[in-house]
């Protein structure tokens, strides 16, 4: 795997995340504050995880946490202002 192929699945993990937190702010805010947020966006992480999958060698996507990163990274840490008794 070279560092062009990680750089790319790096950005392509980070735009479907952005997607995601982009479309289902609400979903996102109410899951967080009801403590459930991934079974609130369990249908789009799966699909999200699965466009990611299917756009990367096999290697990165077993090797590399690039997909769960930008989940953390951009759907969690964009919200962190939201009230929760998990922070």
């Amino acid at each position: 795997m070279t560092e062009e192929e990680k750089i790319k699945a790096m950005r392509l993990a980070r735009a479907i995340a952005s997607d995601i937190s982009l479309y289902n702010e609400q979903k996102i805010i109410k899951g967080i504050e009801q403590d459930n947020l991934f079974e609130v966006l369990k249908e789009e992480l799966d699909e999200g995880r699965e466009l990611y999958k299917s756009r990367v060698s096999p290697e990165i996507f077993q090797r590399m946490n690039f997909f769960e990163r930008a989940i953390n990274d951009i759907v969690l840490r964009s919200k962190a202002h939201v009230k929760s008794k998990i922070w």
